[in-house]
């Protein structure tokens, strides 16, 4: 496994305000929110990004979208973005696959 700041949050090792947390995947408070709401939801299992996923993913990848709807229904958020960036190029810092939940403001298309 390589040392990210993700692994890190997984293991414990590093607080996070945690918003959801099941065996296969961790939520929790962007620390460096680009909107009012911005969520971060992981899987544990170490994927560096979505190209490097394959068929053993699918059922991985469609739990993380649950965990979407989970999370949105909890905290009442009814309008917002999920984005997963692929590479550095499409703005990826962190290599551990993430699905970004972001609300509370109006977004523009196209993004970037």
């Amino acid at each position: 496994m390589s040392d990210n700041i993700f692994l890190k949050i997984i293991n414990k090792e590093i607080p996070a305000d945690i918003l959801y947390e099941d065996k296969i995947s961790i939520a929790f408070n962007d620390v460096n929110p680009q909107a009012p709401t911005h969520i971060l939801v992981i899987p544990k299992k170490e994927i560096k990004k979505l190209s490097t996923t394959d068929l053993s993913d699918q059922d991985l990848l469609g739990h993380l979208l649950l965990v979407v709807k989970k999370i949105t229904d909890k905290y009442q958020i009814k309008d917002y973005r999920v984005v997963i960036n692929n590479g550095s190029k499409a703005g990826q810092t962190i290599f551990h696959l993430h699905l970004h939940i972001l609300a509370g403001r109006s977004f523009n298309w196209p993004p970037g």
